[in-house]
């Protein structure tokens, strides 16, 4: 097992493990219609809130098969979680891994989701030495989509009717990128005392 040194920083942000007095800052999105459309969940209450935010505290590192790493999103000025990104190792074997992110609307449209989940690409591709990440959303989910598209990401499949989600046939999108295709000139993250340059959840 690699271990990864946390917190991870970016040009404008702060990923780090989740912890248990984060639940209210969660609980701001998870429990908003808006983001649970597409998510297999419905909006959360606070006790939801808190069991969720108490399991992504446990997500730590990337050991087997299934494993997710939950990060936060911290804006540093305010020290508020305005989101959560995912790593989720597919296959240790075939270097294969998903990512995924949700966000707090009032915060989105910054680019901050670019910018955390680029981080997260960094980690699975230079430090976890990953092969191929995917990425997958709701086919009427044109934000993450878009998301994954500025990412660099290419679309490789459109799955019609997955599953009868929430009323309706859902169905799915799914982009790839390879670790050949990843940019060398991408920014990198960097430690809070560095000097230096600076996604549908998995689990939806």
């Amino acid at each position: 097992m690699l271990r990864i040194d946390f917190p991870i920083a970016t040009a404008r942000l702060i990923l780090r493990p989740f912890r248990p007095e984060d639940a209210e800052d969660v609980g701001d999105y998870q429990g908003r219609p808006d983001v649970a459309r597409f998510m297999r969940w419905e909006p959360r209450g606070p006790e939801d809130v808190r069991a969720a935010v108490e399991q992504m505290a446990q997500e730590t590192q990337l050991a087997s098969d299934g494993d997710c790493l939950s990060l936060a999103v911290v804006e540093p000025g305010t020290e508020t979680v305005i989101g959560q990104v995912e790593l989720v190792l597919l296959s240790a074997e075939h270097r294969q891994g998903e990512l995924g992110c949700v966000f707090h609307p009032a915060h989105q449209g910054k680019g901050f989701a670019t910018e955390a989940a680029l981080a997260v690409l960094r980690l699975g591709f230079d430090t976890l030495g990953l092969h191929r990440v995917i990425g997958r959303c709701h086919a009427d989910n044109a934000a993450s989509a878009g998301l994954l598209e500025r990412l660099g990401m290419r679309q490789e499949a459109r799955f019609i009717g997955t599953e009868f989600f929430k009323g309706a046939w859902r169905d799915d999108l799914v982009y790839a990128m390879l670790r050949r295709e990843w940019p060398a000139d991408r920014p990198a993250g960097r430690s809070p005392t560095t000097a230096g340059p600076p996604l549908r959840s998995p689990k939806a």
